[in-house]
């Protein structure tokens, strides 16, 4: 297994191809090609041509068959040629992309030197010294082989895939969080081969994989336990964890359903679908009044407000002048008080001139 960064910085772990399997699937391409070739020169020898043409004939078959081939089959089908097709392989980038057409031609023309020309001992050896099992090819074009086929892996046994009896009270407060992905995966891997070990072997590696997983969970398992009943618990715990998460978040993400539409309620025209969703009906509808047409439906009729008064009252209107006895003026008549009194007499602009009785607008 190697790690991988894409381009968009996201690390992956993918398999890389064993030697074994990378030179069965080269042997299988090679011999593909021998076979087309010797085809190729028996039908050209059969034609009996010229010297020349039965050369030119000859250069370009080599050519199209050797370099030809493995450039076009790769990039038309993403990395794969017929051998790494038979043996589950693929070539790829150095960022786990797809490779391209440029990189499969590298690979093809430096075939021709380090497989053919030098019967294939460049690769091996660039093979062995390479982390990701290059050889010069995949060097010069950037790219390595992956192993895209992979063995399934046996289920775990019945008896190791659930929390022991004696356990479930202690496997309730488990807590996980400082579990590792490596550890609990060296844990399944024991468990899946707990029946191909011998008893020694299980027992030594049992509890070399439990105490490495009970330093990274809390609480420790009971005194005594042993290491295929405590690792089974945790496994058990871990998944079943995992799925109510994964069914949890899978809920979140569905819609939820629309509210249904309430029953129309008679004697309400706007309630009805298809009016404004603005538009809502009152609580208790008042009769109408008569003499008010216009008048709307309230939800609740105010009481009566009693009439607006001023904070402070009008002044009052002035006293009438009282009657003027008569016996205090005998022998004359009683004088008429004015309802108000006179208005000031406009006093001329000019005292000088002398009054003509006519108005004499101001200067």
């Amino acid at each position: 297994m190697t790690d991988v960064v894409t381009g968009e910085a996201v690390v992956l772990e993918v398999p890389l191809a064993r030697y074994p399997s990378r030179l069965v699937a080269q042997l299988i391409d090679v011999l593909l090609q021998l076979a087309v070739l010797l085809g190729v020169l028996l039908t050209v020898a059969a034609g009996n041509p010229s010297g020349a043409v039965a050369g030119a004939i000859a250069v370009s078959t080599l050519a199209l068959v050797i370099v030809g081939y493995p450039a076009a089959f790769e990039t038309l089908s993403r990395g794969k040629s017929l051998g790494k097709l038979a043996m589950g392989l693929r070539v790829v980038g150095d960022d786990g992309g797809p490779e391209r057409f440029r990189q499969a031609l590298v690979r093809a023309l430096a075939a021709v030197v380090e497989i053919w020309l030098l019967g294939g001992a460049p690769a091996l050896i660039c093979s062995l010294l390479s982390d990701r099992g290059k050889r010069l090819g995949d060097v010069f074009a950037g790219t390595f082989v992956i192993q895209e086929r992979l063995p399934r892996r046996p289920d775990l046994p019945p008896g190791l895939s659930v929390v022991p009896l004696p356990l479930l009270g202690w496997a309730q407060h488990l807590e996980l969080s400082g579990l590792t992905d490596q550890a609990a995966d060296d844990a399944s891997s024991y468990l899946r081969r707990y029946h191909e070990l011998t008893p020694a072997a299980s027992w030594e590696l049992g509890h070399r994989i439990a105490a490495t997983v009970a330093a990274q969970v809390t609480p420790a398992p009971p005194p005594g336990t042993p290491p295929a009943d405590f690792l089974s618990a945790v496994l058990a715990v871990r998944r079943n964890r995992e799925a109510a998460r994964l069914a949890a978040g899978q809920q979140r993400r569905q819609p939820r359903p629309a509210p249904a539409p309430s029953a129309p309620q008679p004697g309400f025209p706007h309630s009805q679908p298809g009016f404004p969703p603005h538009s809502q009906p009152a609580q208790a509808q008042a009769p109408p009044q008569p003499g008010f047409p216009h008048s709307q439906p309230a939800q609740a009729q105010a009481p009566p407000q009693p009439p607006f008064q001023a904070p402070f009252p009008p002044p009052a209107p002035p006293a009438a002048a009282p009657a003027a006895d008569p016996a205090q003026f005998p022998g004359q008549a009683a004088p008429a008080w004015p309802a108000s009194p006179p208005a000031p007499a406009a006093e001329p602009d000019n005292p000088s001139a002398p009054d003509s009785g006519q108005f004499a607008p101001p200067v």
